[in-house]
């Protein structure tokens, strides 16, 4: 099975960016623009304790670089969470030929941070990793370097050419090197296969079937024990906006308020009354998933790995359910890029070369459970709960109703305006039980107005626009 997803080229995401090569029609223009006011400043990097994680394949864990801002500073919107900061830190980073300063961001300091630094005139970020949809909003700033120099200098490594592709987001130059990838799925304890709906198969799962199970399992079992991640930190936004929404809309912004968006929150609300009440405190579902407290969950692959390495033989994993309009679901790319008279430019493009080696990025997959997008990276000995999810992807990708749908593109610093505008819904709709068309009408004034602020152009599977995203 694993030959399927990770072949010469990692055929798996070939077959997803395939799809969604319209966004290069739908790209903002790379010209520069002044960057937007703001007062975000440059945090002190904070060093975690000696860790407590155990990596593998063959890597040992090192203690963190002994002083606050050692090394060059690597900004990044990946691997926030504490355990992934300190895997990036300890084992990925450790034989890095430099030293690294990891400092990881949330949405909106991601942004903001580098422009400030821009603003001000002294850029001291070296190198900036983030999801493809996070790069338009430096590129309409000026901030970000044409790296098409170094990516020569990466021939060895046969990035697809999909994948180099979108890193110049419709222009001539290189705005960024791709990265890693990876996708969301779900998981299942095998206690939970006994409550399935006769006939259903958890690998061509629909929502209603989805509902049955969880209904099943609550009568069998005496709890909601269907989950997902609605904490403060969990990314059930991506939920929405790349699962949910496109089963029922084929869209994942353009139909927001239309009458299938209407029926899909009305559906909703009766799956809701499966689900665990404490989803709305959870931040990932690996931790519910191995107290017994969920058997059902949707997640990133990342957050989904320390269970399934922990019970391997437990678990069982499956693609989202289908909607009326497909099996929708969000593939995730992500890239290195230099920023504009950033220091240590020599520095950042060595550290590049390191975490797009083959080796870097076989430890990447075993320890993070993001997969290769370079040829060479070894993944014959994939630790098994790695292979669950690998096996899992495979199946999405050979589903004949599969949907996939791009990250948010173009937002910037909005990005985070723009999941709160989803998750705001969610609450409203199902937590407080607004009527839904009042609240869609509501929510889409919001949504409009990011995508008239920013001049975000529509992405996939939305139609392409010509100036900022409509909704209808």
């Amino acid at each position: 099975m694993l030959k399927q997803i990770f072949s010469r080229r990692t055929a798996w995401f070939i077959l997803v960016l395939g799809a969604v090569l319209v966004l290069a029609a739908c790209a903002p223009s790379a010209q520069p623009t002044a960057a937007p006011q703001t007062t975000a400043s440059q945090p002190a990097a904070t060093n975690p304790p000696a860790p407590t994680i155990v990596p593998v394949g063959g890597a040992t864990a090192t203690l963190p670089p002994p002083t606050p801002n050692g090394g060059i500073v690597f900004h990044s919107s990946q691997f926030a969470p504490v355990n992934e900061a300190e895997l990036m830190r300890n084992v990925i980073l450790k034989d890095a030929p430099l030293l690294v300063d990891f400092q990881p961001q949330a949405a909106g300091p991601f942004v903001d941070i580098p422009l400030a630094q821009q603003k001000a005139g002294k850029v001291t970020i070296a190198l900036l990793g983030g999801v493809h949809g996070d790069f338009p909003a430096f590129i309409k700033a000026g901030l970000m370097d044409d790296v098409t120099p170094l990516l020569n200098k990466l021939s060895d490594r046969n990035i697809p050419a999909e994948y180099v592709t979108l890193g110049k987001m419709g222009t001539d130059k290189q705005y960024y090197i791709p990265w890693a990838q990876a996708t969301y799925i779900m998981a299942a304890n095998k206690d939970a296969l006994q409550y399935l709906p006769q006939g259903a198969n958890v690998n061509k799962l629909t929502w209603d079937q989805l509902r049955q199970w969880a209904a099943n399992a609550q009568q069998g079992t005496g709890q909601r024990v269907l989950g997902f991640p609605v904490g403060p930190t969990g990314l059930i936004q991506r939920f929405w906006q790349g699962y949910l929404y496109p089963s029922y809309t084929g869209t994942t912004a353009v139909g927001f308020k239309s009458a299938d968006a209407v029926k899909m929150w009305q559906d909703f609300k009766e799956l809701w009354k499966t689900v665990n009440p404490n989803s709305l405190n959870y931040n990932n579902m690996s931790e519910p998933l191995q107290s017994g407290e969920v058997l059902i969950a949707w997640d990133h692959v990342a957050r989904l790995k320390p269970a399934l390495e922990a019970n391997p033989g437990q678990y069982v994993t499956f693609p989202a359910p289908a909607g009326p309009k497909g099996r929708a679901y969000m593939p995730v790319l992500t890239g290195l890029g230099i920023p504009v008279g950033g220091q240590n430019r020599a520095e950042a493009e060595q550290l590049i070369m390191y975490l797009t080696d083959p080796k870097t990025q076989t430890l990447v997959a075993q320890n993070l459970g993001f997969f290769p997008v370079v040829q060479g990276a070894d993944t014959s000995n994939l630790p098994p709960g790695v292979k669950l999810e690998a096996d899992a992807i495979a199946t999405l990708l050979a589903s004949p109703d599969k949907l996939p749908v791009l990250l948010p593109v173009g937002l910037g610093a909005k990005g985070g305006d723009w999941n709160k505008v989803y998750n705001d819904t969610f609450q409203r709709i199902v937590v407080k039980n607004e009527d839904i068309q009042t609240v869609l009408n509501e929510q889409a004034k919001l949504m409009q107005a990011i995508l008239n602020e920013t001049q975000a152009a529509c992405w996939a599977p939305d139609p392409p626009s010509s100036g900022a995203c409509q909704l209808q």
